[in-house]
């Protein structure tokens, strides 16, 4: 019989399922509860996995429990909810927040469920659903110092750069920052793209002059792979999901009586292309939301410049 914890995932979705799969490899008994998509369900199960039928089940079964969700009141109803971790749990269970949450209900909740000896850790991700299959994300973690030493053979398992940024909540917090700069470089790459493009230089020559030089980066090579060469699947990370970060950098923001003039710039393009039906889009498609707010058309941009 292993000596390993038991562990359980909620949430085997782009980002879970290889996060789940790299759990299994690391040689842990897996528990997994998915959403409507069965696939990712079905593949973890045929690697070994167990289903459980709730999240009390899980919790009942389980040692550590990941949660790997889009927002705080699903992260809140998984644990609070009737059938929840919480109504499942027993003293000493650990339970690793995944997504990317608002740090005031993770604070909150950890207060919650440390009145019933259940410890939160919050681990937010970095990067994206390829490194998560590599088991290579990004973890910002956030608990003490011993259940850090607890975790961090688990998340090792699925990350392959771990940082303890402070006590619960810092993770989600670092979190924040990280993306607060990513709805930024959306939003900046979009407009200057459309800025580009009306004053006759094409997105291909923005790319070439920018992306070799200091202002480059990952995010922008990305980026303008799908404003360029049309890549939907270049950067798969949804306008709603960024849309719902920044509206939390901001309200940590106000939270923290902090002057937030480009965060509240970044949101406003954000809730515009939601507010019109393009939130299942990814990032990159903002530039063809900008560009038509400017009586562009950033496909015909892109074939004129080639």
């Amino acid at each position: 019989m292993s000596d390993k914890p038991v562990i359980g995932f909620i949430g085997v979705g782009l980002m879970g399922h290889g996060m789940a799969k790299n759990i299994l490899k690391g040689g842990y008994d897996l528990w997994i509860k998915g959403n409507v998509n069965r696939e990712p369900v079905d593949s973890l199960l045929g690697m070994g996995a167990k289903e459980a039928a709730s999240p009390k089940e899980m919790a009942e079964n389980c040692d550590i429990v990941h949660i790997c969700l889009s927002n705080s009141p699903q992260v809140e109803a998984v644990i609070r909810g009737p059938d929840g971790i919480l109504a499942g749990a027993r003293e000493g269970l650990i339970v690793i927040d995944t997504t990317t949450a608002d740090p005031v209900s993770t604070m909150a909740l950890a207060e919650e469920m440390a009145a019933q000896g259940v410890k939160m850790v919050d681990a937010p991700l970095g990067r994206t659903p390829k490194e998560a299959e590599e088991g290579k994300l990004d973890a910002m973690v956030g608990c003490d110092e011993g259940d850090f030493a607890t975790v961090s053979p688990v998340i090792d398992c699925w990350a392959g750069t771990i940082t303890r940024i402070g006590p619960t909540g810092s993770g989600h917090k670092m979190k924040l920052l990280m993306n607060f700069l990513g709805a930024a470089y959306a939003a900046l790459y979009s407009e200057t793209a459309a800025l580009g493009a009306k004053v006759g230089i094409s997105p291909h020559t923005f790319r070439e002059v920018i992306g070799p030089s200091r202002l480059g980066s990952g995010f922008f090579g990305t980026f303008m792979t799908y404003v360029c060469e049309r890549d939907r699947d270049a950067h798969k990370f949804s306008i709603a999901n960024m849309s719902k970060d920044i509206r939390y950098v901001n309200a940590m923001a106000t939270d923290a009586g902090v002057m937030n003039v480009m965060a509240a710039a970044a949101k406003h393009y954000f809730t515009h292309a939601e507010a019109i039906g393009a939130g299942q889009d990814y990032v990159p498609m903002l530039s063809d939301h900008v560009g038509r707010l400017n009586g562009l058309d950033m496909e015909a941009e892109v074939k004129k410049g080639r």
